[in-house]
């Protein structure tokens, strides 16, 4: 289960050309988790694909639902690590 503040969604649809409803998609494939920052919250980076496009979903879990904070373009560090972690999800296949 998901959610988010709708003010939010909003406003990073606006900023960064995406939608909550469409990044939840991330964690329905391979993706890289990383560590976030929040002096209030345990939160996580979901880095992963989304129509070709590199992004991340930052996220915390509150029990079973996870909450969307806010998602963005993947930085260069985050590709990076991602490009190399499905590199190596491949090999073992």
């Amino acid at each position: 289960m998901f959610e988010w503040d709708e003010a939010k969604r909003l406003t990073t649809l606006e900023k960064h050309d995406l939608d909550f409803y469409d990044v939840i998609g991330v964690f329905d494939q391979d993706y890289l988790r990383l560590h976030g920052q929040s002096e209030t919250e345990k939160r996580e980076i979901a880095v992963g694909i989304l129509n070709r496009r590199s992004i991340a979903v930052i996220y915390t879990m509150r029990g079973n639902t996870t909450r969307i904070i806010t998602a963005r373009n993947a930085r260069r560090d985050e590709r990076e690590k991602l490009d190399a972690y499905l590199a190596g999800r491949s090999e073992k296949e």
